[in-house]
């Protein structure tokens, strides 16, 4: 295999003309400059050079080598200043799972800015619910999750993370155009319990925030439908398959559905960045973090 360096010393031989001057750029000395020389002779296993009484001239081995050789040194520079500018945290990939909702309303917005203010920056993204977000960033299968508020989610003293809030948003009804209740401008919850309900399927965190709404509305929705998907839940609604809760900015557009508001304190989507510790640091992570708080506070 050829090193690098040695041809490094072949050019500046070729330029220089002498071992000697060779040696004074290279900064070797021109003992130096010959074992390198000769070292190269032995890798590519020919002459490079021939004596002409103090001079060497280069043979046409060498000729051909150093026909190739600008072309490797300009790559390994480019190489040497690819990995200058990933140490510095200037450029590199950074993994981000999140929720479809937010993928369109965060990091959709953030992918566009950050390719006019960090060109260097490549962002990957995975569609993961709420609760799945935060294994696969504890797994090391991420560098940063967006997820959700939920009886199961990880405590903010959690030493293994580092939580950042993003935005909330109220959840609202969605109801049948024909529903009894489709004159009132507020919803009441217990005006929806004698309703059958479509709902998230079991661990989605949305689905926990509904069931506690209702029980603290003092009844139990009768579950009929499931679907994780907000453009499913309009549609089953509309359809008057049942009724539902929907965080606000998840509710698809435009909609047959009835949208209306909940009395406060509304049931709340709770919305957060997670890093680990180890990343949270780094210069990509940051900038990342940085404009999805961006894109959020305009929510």
């Amino acid at each position: 295999m050829i090193e690098v360096r040695r041809l490094r010393v072949l050019r500046a031989l070729a330029d220089h003309g002498t071992v000697t001057a060779a040696a004074e750029v290279l900064h070797l000395t021109p003992s130096a400059v010959s074992q390198q020389l000769a070292a190269l002779e032995s890798e590519v296993g020919q002459e490079l050079l021939e004596r002409r009484g103090r001079r060497v001239a280069i043979t046409s081995a060498g000729r051909l080598l150093l026909a190739h050789t600008d072309a490797i040194l300009t790559e390994v520079e480019r190489a040497e200043q690819a990995m200058r500018l990933h140490a510095n945290g200037t450029t590199g990939e950074v993994r981000v799972t999140a929720f479809a909702t937010a993928i369109s309303l965060l990091v959709a917005p953030a992918l566009a800015r950050l390719r006019e203010t960090n060109p260097g920056l490549s962002l990957v993204i995975r569609d993961a619910e709420g609760h799945q977000g935060i294994t696969q960033l504890l797994d090391g299968d991420a560098d940063l999750a967006i997820a959700v508020e939920h009886r199961g989610s990880p405590r903010p003293d959690d030493q293994r993370l580092r939580q950042i809030p993003l935005y909330a948003e109220p959840f609202v009804a969605v109801l049948p155009p024909t529903h009894p209740a489709a004159a009132a401008s507020t919803i009441e919850l217990p005006m929806l319990a004698a309703d059958d309900w479509v709902m998230p399927s079991p661990g989605n965190p949305i689905r926990d925030v509904v069931l506690l709404a209702c029980e603290q509305a003092c009844f139990q929705p009768r579950v009929v439908h499931q679907s994780d998907d907000f453009r499913a839940v309009a549609a089953l609604v509309a359809a008057g398959a049942g009724v539902s809760l929907v965080p606000r900015l998840a509710v698809p557009s435009p909609t047959l559905a009835l949208i209306r508001p909940l009395p406060e304190p509304a049931p709340t989507r709770r919305v957060y960045a997670a890093v680990r510790p180890s990343r949270a640091d780094h210069p990509l992570v940051t900038a990342t973090l940085a404009v999805l708080t961006e894109v959020a506070e305009k929510l």
